[in-house]
């Protein structure tokens, strides 16, 4: 069997920054452990598959060691190719997915995911959060993932986390956030019990960070950027239950896999 399989580095300006994603269309569902298997080979935070159901798509997402219930990177990712390669001929595509329909924008030469709002609730300091960053943060919020609040951006650039502390809390992975000096705020994202120590960029973790900055900030329009090695930039915007991300995406990689 061969499939075709496309590397796109999503929230990039360009090539080698951003998030890559594996994106493999398919005809129909292939049995769930070769998914994994085919993840697992491609050995990036997330590969995507969706295929086609009428007039909309049903996607899915899987670490190297796990499938997950949302992912913004690999779903900006699936659109470029379903715009860019396949030819969709509209502005608009909808995504069936395990977290309900998902909308992504074309708006020149940005795509807008349109995503559900996560509600965070402040919590007490785990004692693992300050073991593993070596430092006490100004307040921790929690949704599916523990948000972790600091002073400023030189704070979140410095971090080199012991990612077997990481791997003792249980929740998705934790994101560490800061006002940022050229963009509103700043972030990064630790997800190891998933077999991500350290993801690029993050979608999915914005769900929850918009909430908090705009009740910090006062607006609801925000720039912010992931400081990974790779680094990435969002527009985001949060509008009622839902936040809008925006960023730009760029084609590394088309292939053929053949199992």
């Amino acid at each position: 069997m061969k499939l075709s399989v496309y590397q796109i580095d999503a929230f990039a300006e360009n090539v080698f920054t951003g998030n890559p994603a594996a994106i493999v269309p398919l005809d129909e569902w292939l049995p769930d452990r070769v998914l994994q298997n085919i993840a697992q080979e491609n050995n990036l935070s997330e590969t995507a598959y969706f295929i086609k159901e009428g007039g909309s798509y049903h996607i899915r997402w899987f670490t190297p060691t796990v499938e997950v219930e949302l992912c913004g990177h690999a779903t900006l990712a699936s659109a470029y190719v379903i715009f860019e390669i396949i030819g969709h001929q509209n502005n608009e595509i909808i995504f069936q997915s395990k977290n309900g329909e998902l909308k992504v924008t074309k708006k020149g030469e940005l795509l807008e995911l349109d995503f559900p709002s996560s509600t965070v609730s402040k919590c007490e300091t785990p004692v693992e959060i300050t073991r593993a960053f070596g430092k006490q943060p100004l307040e921790v919020w929690k949704a599916d993932d523990y948000l972790a609040v600091y002073e400023n951006e030189s704070d979140i650039v410095s971090f080199a986390p012991d990612f077997n502390v990481l791997r003792e809390l249980k929740c998705r992975g934790v994101i560490v956030t800061a006002r940022g000096e050229t963009t509103d705020f700043v972030s990064r994202f630790f997800a190891p019990r998933y077999g991500i120590d350290e993801d690029p960029v993050t979608g999915s973790a914005h769900c929850e960070l918009m909430p908090y900055w705009v009740n910090v900030l006062g607006k609801t329009n925000l720039s912010a950027a992931q400081l990974s090695s790779r680094g990435g930039k969002l527009q985001c915007e949060l509008a009622g239950d839902r936040v809008l991300i925006a960023g730009k995406t760029v084609k590394y990689l088309e292939g053929t896999i053949e199992i």
